[in-house]
């Protein structure tokens, strides 16, 4: 499969009191081209110093980027230089420029790699308007709200025409209603400009809304990673787990508790209604958690069973032929 973003075996380590502290461990990841990417973690798992590395802001100890099909980690500083011009990149707290307008803090990039005022005019409003906020071309950063200065930054990454837009933590300092436009614009600017997008976040929600694939960092190593689809369909994932929370399993002796999970055309079917009627079973509905991910509908559902695991096993069976994930996490045999 093509990529855009190759990231293969690369660590970092910096110097701490105690010695070292390894921020990234043999990782690996590919991001396919359009695509969007996220790759989530708790604070201090990692991410920021990843996505660093992809632009080479820190360049990893060991290991290799590729970017657009030209490895970063082996150019001579003035090679990775233009090169660096494919990468765009939101900051989580906008870094824009206070003494210029918002023009003239998305035309920096324009105006530090030569180009004339004209095309910089040109491209800066073009770019502007796109992401809603042409009407706002002369004003200052402090004449605007957080959703409005991260709408600068992302025209700010965008007027260069990079290839990749890499979002660091974009949407941590906003509020759920500013988040959603944020996230709902760039997966907007992912579509019409065919734009590959990695992201990172410590937000499961940013996940669940604009991805395609994920990783789950943790502790500097990519602990999971796959399409968003798949993922909610492996066995024993800690990022489907994550995505649809059910919370603590309920204590019933006597009884089977089961998880089960559905993804595109297995959600719209009346799987409960047909499990009681067919098995003649009294089935109670613990939890659920649905969401639409790439267009589909798909969540998990807690069902409880009357009887141990052994008398459900044919009904257990019926589910998992159906194409759906079945994990019995309680009850006894």
């Amino acid at each position: 499969m093509p990529t855009v973003i190759s990231v293969r075996n690369i660590s970092k380590t910096f110097p701490s009191a105690g010695g070292a502290t390894h921020a990234l461990s043999n990782v690996s990841l590919e991001v396919a081209p359009g695509e969007i990417f996220g790759v989530i973690g708790q604070s201090g798992a990692g991410k920021s110093t990843l996505i660093r590395a992809i632009n080479l802001l820190e360049r990893p100890d060991t290991g290799t980027v590729t970017v657009d099909g030209e490895e970063l980690t082996a150019l001579p500083a003035d090679e990775l230089r233009r090169a660096r011009r494919k990468v765009g990149m939101v900051f989580q707290h906008f870094n824009l420029l206070e003494g210029r307008t918002v023009q003239g803090n998305v035309e920096l990039g324009l105006e530090i790699s030569g180009a004339s005022r004209a095309e910089r005019r040109s491209r800066s409003l073009e770019i502007l308007d796109l992401v809603g906020l042409a009407h706002k071309a002369a004003s200052f950063p402090a004449e605007l709200s957080g959703g409005q200065k991260q709408r600068v930054g992302i025209a700010r990454a965008l007027v260069g025409r990079p290839k990749v837009l890499l979002s660091d933590e974009a949407t941590s300092a906003l509020d759920p209603e500013t988040t959603r436009s944020i996230l709902d614009l760039i997966k907007t600017i992912n579509i019409e400009l065919g734009l590959t997008v990695l992201l990172i976040t410590h937000e499961m929600d940013v996940v669940k809304r604009v991805c395609d694939s994920a990783a789950l960092l943790n502790g500097g190593r990519i602990q999971e990673q796959g399409s968003v689809v798949s993922l909610i369909s492996t066995p024993g994932s800690q990022l489907a787990h994550d995505l649809f929370p059910l919370g603590e399993v309920p204590a019933h002796p006597g009884d089977t508790v089961i998880d089960v999970t559905f993804s595109g055309g297995t959600a719209d079917r009346p799987v409960i209604a047909q499990l009681a009627r067919t098995y003649c079973l009294d089935v109670s509905i613990l939890g659920a958690a649905i969401q639409t991910i790439g267009g589909n509908q798909a969540g998990r559902t807690r069902l409880q069973l009357p009887g141990t695991p052994a008398v459900n096993d044919e009904a257990i069976r019926a589910l998992r032929g159906q194409g759906m994930l079945v994990e019995i996490v309680g009850g006894h045999s």
